[in-house]
C-alpha cells in the first residue's frame, strides 16, 4: 500500500515511540523527515530509525512530500507549530495538549476546517485494546446506563526521573495539563461529550527539587497548580469525579471506574493501551477480568497518526481528532476557572464521541 509521509518536529523525550511505530508498527506511514531546535538531537533519532531527511522545522513545513506534521514540540509551541503546518497545507497531529488555551485551540480547529485538512491531537491511548474493549462492554450494555464515573492520577510529579522537568510547573503544565488528557479523553470517549465542570486548585509547594541525574539539585519555581480536584457533569447525566495531582507520594485509589445502572467496570491505566478490565454486574458475587477484544495492547503511540493517515484514503473522520481535543482541552481549562471563580463553568464546545475501532483488527491496518 502507498505510504503517507510524515514528518515528525520535536525529538525530545516523548519522541522515541513516535519514531519506532510510524516506521515499523504502522503499515501506512513512513517517517520522511525530523527537525528539532537542536539539531544533533534530530540527527540522532534519524540515525536511529532511518529517517531519509534532517531539515529545520521551515524546511520540513515547505516540503511538498510531507502529508502529516507530527508535532511533538513542549506543550508551549503546540500552537505555533500546528498553525504554521496548517498554513502550510499539511495536515497535523500534536501531543497533548492542542494548545495551552482553548482560544488557540479552537483557532486551530476552525483553520484545519477552512483548510480542508486534519488536525488530531494525543493522547491515542483510548484507541488502544483496553479502552476500546471497555467501550464495547459499554456500548453493549453490560453495565446498563452510565450513571457516574470516577477517575483518579496522583502521584508526586516527575522530576525524579524526566531529564528535563521546569516545563511541568510552568504555564501550561501542572498535572491536570499534563495526565488530565490521558483521563479526561478516556471519559469522553466512554461516556461521551461533557457539559459542566466544578473544580478546585491549589499549589502545595512552592518549589521542586530535580532528583534526575542531568540536573540533579537544581530547584524549580512552581507556577501552576499542582492539586486539581473536581466534578464534570457530561450531557448523558453521568457524573464524573476527579482528582489530578502532583502533591501525593502514594494511594491505592484506582484509575477509572465507570457506575452503571446494571454494573460497575474498572478500566485500565488511560496512559496505557492495554488491561487489566473487571466487571462486576449487579447481580454478580465479584468481579471478573475481561479479555481483550481488539488489538494495539502494547504501546502503540501513534495509531492517531496512523488514523489519519488512513482518513487521507478513506475520507473517513480522524478518532483522536481536533475538536475532541479541544473539547477536553476546555474542560481542563474549566477545573482552573471553576477554582479562581468559585463558580461552575458551563461549556461552550460538544464533539462527536469517537467512533469505535472495529473488532479483530489486523495490526497495522485501521478501517
Amino acid at each position: 500500500m502507498d505510504k503517507v509521509k510524515v514528518g515528525i518536529v520535536g525529538c525530545g523525550n516523548i519522541s522515541g515511540i513516535y519514531f519506532e511505530n510510524l516506521t515499523q508498527l504502522f503499515v501506512n506511514t513512513e517517517v520522511f523527515a525530523c527537525a528539532d531546535v537542536f539539531r544533533e538531537r534530530a540527527e540522532e533519532a534519524a540515525e536511529k530509525y532511518g529517517v531519509p531527511h534532517v531539515w529545520t522545522t521551515e524546511e520540513l513545513l515547505a516540503s511538498d512530500e510531507i502529508q502529516i506534521v507530527v508535532n511533538l514540540t513542549t506543550p508551549a509551541g503546540h500552537f505555533e507549530v500546528c498553525k504554521q503546518a496548517l498554513l502550510s497545507g499539511k495536515h497535523v497531529y500534536v501531543e497533548k495538549p492542542l494548545s495551552l488555551s482553548p482560544e488557540h485551540g479552537n483557532e486551530l480547529v476552525k483553520l484545519a476546517e477552512e483548510k480542508g485538512l486534519m488536525i488530531g491531537c494525543a493522547p491515542d491511548t483510548f484507541l488502544g485494546a483496553g479502552l476500546q474493549t471497555c467501550r464495547k462492554l459499554i456500548d453493549d450494555g453490560f453495565i446498563g446506563e452510565p450513571v457516574a464515573a470516577s477517575a483518579f492520577m496522583v502521584c508526586h510529579g516527575h522530576e525524579s526521573w524526566h531529564p528535563d522537568p521546569e516545563f511541568y510547573y510552568k504555564g501550561g503544565g501542572g498535572p491536570m495539563f499534563d495526565m488530565g488528557p490521558y483521563y479526561l479523553t478516556a471519559l469522553v470517549s466512554l461516556l461521551g461529550p461533557a457539559a459542566t465542570v466544578c473544580g478546585m486548585t491549589k499549589t502545595s509547594f512552592a518549589q521542586r527539587t530535580i532528583t534526575s541525574s542531568k540536573k540533579f539539585g537544581q530547584k524549580i519555581d512552581v507556577e501552576v497548580p499542582t492539586h486539581v480536584a473536581g466534578t464534570v457533569q457530561f450531557v448523558s447525566g453521568a457524573v464524573a469525579t476527579v482528582i489530578t495531582s502532583f502533591d501525593v507520594w502514594d494511594s491505592t485509589l484506582p484509575r477509572i471506574e465507570i457506575y452503571g445502572s446494571r454494573g460497575t467496570l474498572i478500566v485500565p491505566d488511560p496512559n496505557t493501551f492495554g488491561g487489566p478490565i473487571l466487571l462486576k454486574p449487579a447481580n454478580g458475587s465479584a468481579f471478573t477480568e475481561i479479555p481483550l477484544v481488539h488489538n494495539y495492547a502494547d504501546n502503540s503511540r501513534g495509531i492517531g497518526v496512523a488514523d489519519i493517515a488512513d482518513c487521507i484514503t478513506s475520507g473517513n473522520k480522524p478518532r483522536a481528532a481536533g475538536e475532541l481535543a479541544g473539547h477536553v482541552l476546555e474542560i481542563m481549562n474549566a477545573f482552573h476557572t471553576s477554582s479562581d471563580t468559585r463558580r461552575y463553568v458551563e461549556l461552550a464546545t460538544r464533539c462527536e464521541q469517537p467512533r469505535p475501532l472495529p473488532l479483530g483488527l489486523i495490526k497495522g491496518y485501521l478501517s
